[in-house]
């Protein structure tokens, strides 16, 4: 049994692999390198076999998302943590010592991230987790460096290790035994707000989450699914409806989630002045979807339930206030 598993969850990334895998091979020698391939119809698998024999490869015969992917190859790894890496990231020197000795010496802390730095403009933040992830008042998530589409300069403001409500799926240590007692990865999110939904079910537990920005990785972001895509707004729009009422207390859920029901509507009519009407369909189809599947989703929630949500909006601080930096909040 290794004590750490590097498992990188890869679907038609074979330009990436070729280019971040010699780092991860350099930086990363004392863990098991893993590459679960996702029914990828590119020449992924052929160039792993060629060009790196030495990284384990699981290969699924479907592709089963990012939640169902990575269940399915996590339960045949033994390790004591588990690294979650998006093929598109690149690492650094002792990228993975901070997060392993904070682990190793806080047996309450369950799951950690690393810094997330931009790979295409590296004094910044990247979008997919940044510094640390918060859901806000009403389960908009957001991050120490990154609030919607506003990346913060990388100054070393966001340096200290804190507790945060979500570690990024981008690159993520997680325990394996915790993991798979909360649960795993919820497979019917398939992708996007999947890591959220795992970390609220963590801290419903009792465990935290933890920021190591000692550790540093640079993120491409996109890499599978752009933000572009009508597909990715339906998954977050889906997601993030789906993520309130499986974890919510309903103290809180009787009134929150009308109000995100009404600001996503606002979103969809942005989308739609905005000449994205494609966007603001898929944010019709994801409430319908919502709608559809209640039942099913409300028979997941367990006691007892936790709101980590922050007391404010970013809706307000952002369009309102114009605070556009986590610092502001």
């Amino acid at each position: 049994m290794s004590k750490i598993a590097v498992v990188i969850l890869n679907y038609n990334g074979r330009d990436y692999l070729n280019r971040f895998l010699p780092p991860l091979i350099l930086h990363t020698p004392d863990a098991e390198l893993v590459v679960a391939d996702n029914a990828s119809t590119d020449d992924s698998l052929e160039l792993l076999k060629t060009k790196f024999p030495k990284v384990r490869r699981i290969e699924m015969s479907k592709n089963a998302g990012f939640a169902g992917g990575y269940n399915i190859a996590l339960q045949e790894i033994k390790a004591d943590y588990f690294v979650l890496l998006n093929s598109d990231v690149e690492v650094s020197k002792d990228w993975l010592t901070p997060m392993i000795n904070f682990l190793d010496s806080n047996s309450m802390c369950a799951a950690c991230q690393p810094k997330i730095l931009d790979f295409n403009k590296q004094d910044h933040f990247e979008y997919a987790g940044a510094s640390g992830g918060f859901l806000d008042m009403y389960g908009f998530p957001f991050c120490r460096g990154r609030v919607f589409e506003e990346l913060e300069e990388d100054q070393g403001q966001y340096d200290a290790p804190i507790d945060i409500s979500w570690a990024s799926g981008a690159c993520m240590m997680v325990r394996s035994n915790i993991f798979f007692d909360v649960g795993a990865f919820d497979e019917d999110f398939f992708a996007h707000m999947e890591e959220i939904d795992l970390c609220w079910r963590i801290q419903r537990e009792g465990h935290s989450i933890k920021s190591i920005p000692a550790s540093i990785v640079y993120h491409v972001g996109g890499g599978t699914l752009s933000k572009s895509s009508p597909f990715k707004t339906y998954l977050n729009f889906r997601n993030g409806l789906n993520l309130l009422v499986k974890n919510m207390p309903l103290s809180s859920l009787i009134w929150k989630f009308p109000l995100r029901v009404l600001l996503d509507w606002v979103a969809a009519l942005k989308f739609l002045f905005e000449g994205g009407a494609p966007h603001a369909l898929a944010v019709l189809r994801a409430h319908a979807k919502v709608v559809v599947g209640i039942f099913i989703t409300l028979r997941k929630r367990r006691k007892p339930c936790k709101d980590i949500t922050e007391h404010y909006s970013i809706i307000l601080k952002y369009f309102v206030r114009k605070q556009n930096r986590f610092s502001d909040l």
